[in-house]
């Protein structure tokens, strides 16, 4: 969070400074470790146990990548919500980025998931024949995403600075007024609000298909994705409508009340980062099996590890009984 207003911080807002430094890090904290953890374990599972056998899988993947390569960066917030930004100006540009670029590769992509399950269910014959070229297409699609996303983020990259009010932020800067707006439209437009209505028409008429079948209650993979981009819209769409509304009208930062919810509405923005992975735990079956494997493995491999430590310490001190005996040996029989 930056402190972008020192005359209303000067004026009142030695309690925001307060509630920042405490409420922010703790937040931050808990979402890395949460979240590295987390969208580590779906990594493994999608990959080494589930094998990417589907498309959604391969998606699920990208999301889980966007996630992880956004958590690196809440240290670094962390601290300087605590503290003050302390990494130098290339940091500041690369982490302000990160956001963006995450933002963005996971709006795509839970785009690109809602068109592949309309595609499914509504052409299922169609789609199953076509299997492998559609994983082949999926993959293609996720590069770019990436390469979308980083256009969207760019401005964020170039126009990232450090600044020094009562202490050193790292924020935008840009050109003028106009240009600040006109980007964030454009952003916000673009990467948001359109993919936000595609997958609403896209969900109309998956749910209008599955009706007519009267097999929603049994697709249950497609419930998991709504609940997926229901989670991602709730925690995204507070944030990202303050923050237009702050460019549109500077006069709110004036205002403590919006202060706060902009601070409140950024760490739920960032805590998305932690929740994919519990919503596949408790919505899951498939997740929740892989997850016990895990679990069963390991208690495996460290049982192995301690009896094969055991069995060494067995055998050294069989080695040193028997060395012993020979000495003892040696010592009644002096040449």
């Amino acid at each position: 969070y930056n402190f972008s207003n020192p005359d209303s911080y000067e004026d009142g807002s030695e309690n925001l400074k307060t509630f920042t430094t405490v409420f922010l890090p703790c937040v931050y904290s808990v979402v890395f470790i949460l979240g590295l953890a987390g969208n580590a374990l779906v990594f493994v599972i999608l990959v080494f146990y589930e094998k990417l056998k589907t498309l959604t899988d391969v998606f699920l993947v990208n999301l889980a990548i966007a996630d992880w390569v956004f958590l690196w960066t809440l240290p670094f917030w962390a601290y300087s919500a605590g503290q003050e930004w302390t990494f130098g100006t290339v940091a500041c540009c690369i982490i302000r980025g990160l956001y963006i670029l995450n933002l963005y590769t996971s709006m795509l992509t839970l785009t690109s998931i809602t068109f592949d399950r309309l595609i499914a269910i509504t052409f299922a014959t169609k789609a199953h024949m076509c299997q492998t070229k559609r994983m082949t297409w999926g993959k293609l699609v996720c590069v770019l995403i990436w390469v979308i996303s980083l256009a969207f983020a760019t401005p964020q990259f170039i126009f990232s600075k450090v600044f020094s009010f009562d202490k050193a932020v790292c924020q935008e800067e840009y050109p003028n007024h106009g240009t600040e707006l006109a980007l964030e439209v454009i952003q916000v437009t673009l990467g948001y609000f359109i993919p936000m209505l595609a997958m609403i028409i896209c969900y109309s008429l998956i749910i209008r298909t599955l009706l007519r079948a009267r097999s929603f209650q049994k697709n249950k993979s497609l419930k998991k994705i709504f609940s997926l981009v229901a989670i991602f819209i709730l925690t995204q769409s507070p944030y990202t409508f303050l923050r237009l509304i702050k460019i549109v009208d500077w006069s709110f930062n004036l205002n403590s009340s919006f202060e706060y919810a902009i601070i409140i509405t950024e760490a739920l923005a960032y805590f998305h980062g932690c929740l994919n992975p519990v919503l596949y735990f408790f919505m899951g079956v498939k997740f929740r099996r892989n997850l016990q494997k895990i679990i069963k493995n390991s208690s495996c491999i460290k049982r192995q590890v301690t009896a094969k430590q055991w069995q060494i310490t067995e055998e050294e001190g069989s080695k040193t009984f028997t060395a012993s005996n020979n000495a003892d040996a040696t010592s009644m029989y002096p040449l």
